[in-house]
Order: structure tokens, then C-alpha cells, then sequence
């Protein structure tokens, strides 16, 4: 009796803990809003495994990553090189806003102090819905993970978006826009 009682706590607050931390349905392995270009699935597909690799300052290698390291470390196993630093990686590519943001992109956040206008933080978008930008990064508290940019934390520190990749041409936009009047 005993016994039964036992397991029968143990399911309900096993229950309650995996109900509690399901917050938003994961879409990790959906690969429907990937880029169409194969370059950016790849380079999504590396970053993600490395998933869960630690934070290290100044780090850029499997043995410890900052934001920006994870970010050159990733771009660079495709051929592209971007210097190690936040600040120095916005100054690359071309500013996109929100609403034409797609996966492979980088997104840049001020850093731990969200009074400073200065960028201290770098992802890579992962994925774009109607209503949230996914992103990969490496975090200080809990190493390379994905992360919202609607949840509170970020959307406060959010500054730009820079389209890196250069393919853009290739790429089906989401409006025919014209210059013809």
C-alpha cells in the first residue's frame, strides 16, 4: 500500500514538473520554415549540433563558445568569416527589419545592460513565425541553446538584423515589390 502510494506521488509531481516546463510547443527538428537555400540548412543543422555546448568567455571552439565565437565558428565551417565580436559582426551584411527576417540571419541584442545602446549579444535565426523569431546562440547561463525573441529578456535588448549570407537574389521574397509606379 505503501508502496503504491509512493509511485503514485512520484507520477503526479513528474506530471506536473515535464506540464510546467511546456511552455511552447518545440519545432527544433521542424524544417518547414528553413531557408530554401541548402547553405542555411546546413549551417542550422551544424549549429544545432552543438547544442548545449558550454559558455566560455572569449570562447570560439568546442571546448567553450561566446555569443559571437558560436556565431564565427558556425559561419566559418561554410567558407564565411566573420570576426570574433559582436559589435564587429553588425557592422557586416545588410540591416533587414523584422517582418523580412528569415533563418540564417543574425540578430543583435545590447548586452546584459538594457539601458546601454551598445550591442553586446549575437544569434543566429532559426526560425520565423507569424508571431516570434526563433534563434540559436551561446548564453552565458546555459551555453548554446535556442531562445525567443518575444520572450521579455530579449525583445527588451533587441537592436537589429543583418542578412549575412549573401544569396539574398536567390531567395523568394515574401512580397513582389516594384518599382514601376
Amino acid at each position: 500500500m505503501l508502496k503504491k502510494i509512493f509511485l503514485t506521488c512520484i507520477l503526479i509531481t513528474s506530471g506536473v514538473a515535464s506540464k510546467a516546463q511546456q511552455i511552447r510547443k518545440d519545432t527544433t527538428e521542424t524544417r518547414s520554415s528553413y531557408h530554401p537555400l541548402s547553405i542555411v540548412n546546413n549551417l542550422l543543422d551544424f549549429a544545432h549540433d552543438h547544442l548545449h555546448f558550454r559558455y566560455r568567455s572569449g570562447g570560439s571552439s568546442t571546448s567553450g563558445f561566446d555569443c559571437s565565437g558560436f556565431v564565427r565558428y558556425c559561419f566559418r565551417n561554410f567558407g564565411m568569416m566573420l570576426p570574433h565580436g559582436s559589435a564587429a559582426q553588425s557592422l557586416i551584411g545588410d540591416e533587414i527589419a523584422k517582418a523580412e527576417a528569415l533563418p540564417g540571419d543574425l540578430i543583435f541584442f545590447k548586452g546584459h545592460n538594457s539601458g546601454s545602446s551598445r550591442i553586446g549579444h549575437v544569434g543566429i535565426i532559426t526560425e520565423v513565425g507569424d508571431t516570434y523569431i526563433k534563434f540559436i546562440h551561446s548564453a552565458w547561463n546555459g551555453g548554446v541553446r535556442y531562445d525567443y525573441l518575444e520572450s521579455d529578456y530579449y525583445r527588451r535588448r533587441f537592436i537589429s538584423i543583418k542578412r549575412v549570407v549573401g544569396l539574398l537574389d536567390m531567395v523568394p521574397q515574401r512580397k513582389a515589390r516594384s518599382s514601376k509606379k
